[in-house]
């Protein structure tokens, strides 16, 4: 038993063997490090903005793990979600309050169907703590009445609703632009269509408001390290809310975690560093997920079926 006991820990794998695993890489250099490591080295930064798949175990659990450890460093700590919407702000705070339960946070916020495996363990690790979470989306309705009629759409938006609109929301960059477009454009045509151009409007509308609500709560919580949970395209190549973010204030110091697939292409121990670097201050590698659908005709008509269902929203 004391010669086991002495054995030095199996090293972790390198590459991606389940779909829980992420190993992380500063994007630099292609080193791994650690979770433990990188939350040593992440301490000091104003903003962790931290990448996801939506809907990936191995990025949610990274998450969380993070999440955890940055903590031991930084107690003084927000978590700042894509996941729920600004005018939702007074429910996830009756929450953390122990005023409601978490169905009825689920239901009174409209949370992601995913909320309960996803990001439960984040809320809950804040709750815990006594820490603040701010929802800090765009409403959707708004976003999408964006989409639909284009920035224009703002002016007809009475006081209340005003209130949740941030400075320049519709500010960008070329190379932002440029990306959508150029990942947009493929499915929908050309380039330089009306709804497209709407569509990239609707998206600035969600960077700039994510932007706004990262900004208030460093305000509202001075010394407080931000951790901001989004979607990946918001934040690689520290473009979306992440140069929304440094537009408003250059000074802040911000680490951008980026996820990328692990392709069957590449061999057992090989990870795509370097055609990835420019994604973020550290990569993820995560097992790719399965197809939904492998039969297109049924792949379309659960996307239709999906769009269906999705709350029909009045622009008038």
């Amino acid at each position: 038993m004391t010669g086991c006991s002495l054995l030095a820990p199996t090293p972790e794998p390198a590459s991606p063997q389940t779909h829980y695993h992420a190993p992380v890489v500063e994007a630099v250099s292609g080193t791994v490090v650690s979770v433990p490591q990188l939350a040593g080295r992440l301490a000091e930064q104003d903003v962790v903005m931290i990448g996801e798949y939506h809907g990936h175990q191995g990025a949610h659990l990274l998450q969380s793990r993070l999440q955890a450890h940055l903590y031991q460093h930084r107690p003084d700590q927000v978590l700042s979600m894509e996941q729920f919407e600004v005018d939702q702000q007074a429910v996830l705070d009756r929450y953390l309050n122990d005023d409601i339960g978490e169905m009825e946070l689920v239901k009174d916020a409209d949370a992601w169907p995913n909320y309960q495996y996803a990001y439960r363990p984040l809320m809950e690790f804040a709750r815990r703590q006594g820490l603040p979470v701010i929802a800090a989306n765009a409403p959707d309705d708004i976003v999408r009445c964006v989409g639909r009629e284009g920035p224009d759409y703002l002016a007809d938006l009475n006081a209340a609703q005003k209130r949740y609109i941030p400075d320049a929301p519709f500010a960008g960059s070329a190379a932002y632009r440029e990306k959508f477009f150029g990942t947009m454009g493929g499915r929908h045509g050309a380039a330089d269509n009306e709804r497209l151009q709407n569509t990239y409007h609707a998206q600035l509308l969600r960077d700039n408001t994510m932007a706004s609500r990262i900004l208030a709560a460093r305000k509202r919580h001075p010394g407080h390290q931000v951790i901001h949970l989004t979607g990946t395209f918001h934040s690689e190549e520290r473009l979306g809310t992440v140069e929304a973010l440094l537009q408003r204030n250059p000074e802040l110091s911000v680490a951008v975690i980026s996820p990328v697939f692990k392709e069957e292409q590449f061999d057992s121990d090989e990870l795509p560093v370097t055609a990835n670097r420019n994604k973020g201050d550290y990569l993820y590698f995560l097992l790719p997920l399965p197809p939904e659908y492998r039969d297109e005709a049924r792949g379309h008509e659960a996307m239709m079926d999906a769009f269906r269902k999705v709350p029909e929203t009045t622009c008038d």
